[in-house]
């Protein structure tokens, strides 16, 4: 699904993304195995967020660390940049992955997406119940209304097996426990993950290297919008659809401009326009491998770049021979 290039987002902001997130990775990085998953957030935090005052635009955060009052720095609202330039609107996650960083675990990943100004669906720090699937399947597929083993049967049929063929993707959490039951029951395998949700859904863009054919369960809700970024990169699809426990959480809601609580959001209504993304490993995965410490204190780098209006995929590989990074 490409889409004509934005006269906003130049090509040249391919590469900066990349230096963005390689900042936090490294960073974070410095931290693996410590079981201090603030201290490593706080650090991938920092690093991105000196990164991006760098560059020459003027940036808002719509997806961030939280909401002003929770969160120091990247915070939902806040201005980075410049202070010249497009506006231009950024979803991140400096450490997706706090825990498995802290544990030393695969998957933990730096970062974030850019779109122009309105493009990304400024979504209140809550939970969002999400399904996603690959590309090649035709629109309306699979929905949140349908219920998992009904979408499970769809897609396997679509796809041409029988449902124990079809590899689910589901946060092992507890709240997940009936859906866990009752995907166990159509016969489809399931693959549970501990952290890391942005690339649980990313992996069902290459099913054939993944083993991943679906996506299902609640996560964050920034991690939703950052998946459906990715996904309009490399292909896919998804729905989200909020999640509220409390008032309190309706009441950020609205600051963002939220008075449907009940609505589902398809893939462009997460991320529209052209989008790039960008994420860099902090630990080895099945997405890219980690960063990686070499003798007279130089590190290297695995990151990929991505592009929804020209369909590219590109894997950079970095070293940064600079002591002082």
């Amino acid at each position: 699904m490409t889409q004509t290039p934005s006269q906003i987002l130049d090509r040249v902001w391919v590469l900066e993304m990349v230096r963005v997130t390689e900042a936090a990775a490294i960073a974070a990085a410095k931290l693996v195995g410590r079981g201090n998953e603030k201290e490593a957030d706080s650090a991938a935090v920092e690093a991105m967020r000196d990164a991006l005052n760098k560059l020459p635009f003027n940036g808002t955060v719509v997806i961030g660390e939280g909401e002003r009052d929770e969160a120091p720095m990247l915070y939902i609202g806040e201005k980075v940049g410049a202070g010249e330039g497009p506006d231009i609107d950024i979803a991140l996650d400096p450490l997706e992955g706090t825990t498995l960083t802290a544990k030393a675990s695969p998957n933990a990943l730096a970062v974030l997406a850019i779109a122009e100004k309105g493009n990304l669906l400024n979504a209140p720090d809550v939970y969002m119940d999400k399904l996603a699937i690959g590309p090649g399947y035709e629109e309306g597929l699979v929905d949140l209304d349908f219920g998992p083993a009904e979408n499970v049967r769809r897609f396997a049929a679509a796809k041409g097996v029988k449902p124990e063929e079809v590899m689910v993707c589901v946060l092992d959490r507890p709240r997940h426990e009936a859906l866990i039951r009752e995907l166990r029951e159509v016969g489809c395998g399931i693959k549970l993950i501990p952290d890391g949700d942005v690339a649980g859904v990313m992996a069902v863009s290459d099913p054939d290297e993944t083993n991943v054919d679906m996506y299902m369960g609640s996560g964050g809700a920034p991690e939703g919008v950052l998946a459906a970024a990715a996904l309009r990169c490399i292909g896919g699809q998804i729905q989200g659809r909020l999640i509220f426990r409390n008032e309190d959480e309706k009441e950020r809601a609205r600051r963002v401009g939220i008075t449907d609580f009940n609505r589902k959001y398809s893939l462009t209504e997460l991320a529209a326009g052209d989008v790039i993304f960008a994420a860099t490993g902090v630990t080895d995965g099945a997405l890219l491998e980690g960063v990686k410490r070499k003798p007279g204190g130089w590190f290297t780098t695995e990151s990929l770049v991505m592009r929804a209006s020209s369909g590219t995929v590109r894997y950079v590989y970095g070293e940064h021979r600079r002591k002082a990074l």
